[in-house]
């Protein structure tokens, strides 16, 4: 069997920040404007317009894109950050969907990528003028495109199985559900801090932050397929354990795996709890 065929998920994670030239040209119509200003001009525009300076992907480019490649028996079977060290946009962008298509379209696996990911690679492509045929489908029947939002064959989105599409607010975002299975979720980095850390020229950083919450997605994805009755918790535990060999084995020559032991936690079993 070939690596591309035991490739059966494609469990990923998305950083990205504001595209200051872009804001200055689309938002403000100006050729002059300083990209730094353009960004804080925008974020002000946000603050006052809803409270928030979340800036939307539709003006963000991916700076970071970490993949784990996983088999159809939930098995981790390796872990890569697009174009790093360069981490150029229009060629992780490139990879990225020509990965999809060379692994013969595995189902993508993410924590809110509905909402944020996909779309903002979908904008990507748009921007850079990268075919994607099979992705964008159409021409097939509605519930057999890929971009339907209850494809999960295509997409399994863990944030929209936790909310049951949207149904409720799920409180606490990946973080949350890293933690509830002894996971370390966030730690040093967040995301809000991703703009600042581009703008000092620290990809690596921003890159292991990515390796880091993809590794919380993973380990997310297993207990989304304890609950699904698809492994069962010994089964699961077992993935678990050859993963953390998988992290153990790297850590010497990624520090982002380093600091991923370092927050490792076990999962509580109740059930061997003798209660």
């Amino acid at each position: 069997m070939s690596a591309a065929t035991d490739v059966r998920y494609l469990v990923f994670d998305v950083e990205s920040v504001a595209d200051g030239d872009l804001i200055a040209r689309a938002r403000y119509k100006s050729d002059t404007m300083q990209a730094g200003d353009a960004i804080e001009e925008f974020r002000s525009d946000l603050v006052n317009e809803g409270g928030k300076d979340f800036i939307p992907y539709t003006f963000q480019m991916p700076v970071a894109v970490v993949i784990a490649k996983v088999s159809a028996d939930l098995e981790l079977l390796d872990l890569v950050s697009l174009d790093e060290p360069l981490h150029r946009p229009h060629v992780i962008t490139q990879h990225f969907w020509r990965g999809w298509q060379a692994y013969k379209q595995p189902t993508w696996v993410t924590f809110n990528g509905r909402g944020f990911d996909i779309p903002l690679m979908e904008l990507a492509a748009f921007r850079h003028g990268i075919q994607l045929p099979e992705w964008f489908n159409m021409s097939a029947r509605t519930y057999d495109q890929n971009r339907n939002r209850y494809n999960m064959k295509s997409h399994i989105d863990l944030h929209e199985v936790l909310t049951n599409f949207g149904s409720t607010w799920f409180r606490g975002g990946l973080n949350l559900a890293a933690n509830l299975v002894g996971k370390p979720g966030k730690m040093v980095v967040a995301g809000n801090m991703v703009q600042g850390l581009y703008e000092q020229g620290e990809l690596q950083t921003i890159s292991d932050y990515c390796r880091c919450d993809v590794l919380d997605t993973y380990f997310v994805f297993l207990r989304y397929n304890v609950i699904s009755g698809r492994i069962d918790v010994t089964r699961e535990q077992e993935l678990v354990a050859k993963a953390k060999q998988f992290i153990v084995e790297r850590a010497a020559d990624c520090q982002a795996y380093a600091d991923y032991l370092e927050g490792w936690g076990e999962w509580e079993n109740p059930w061997t709890a003798g209660t």
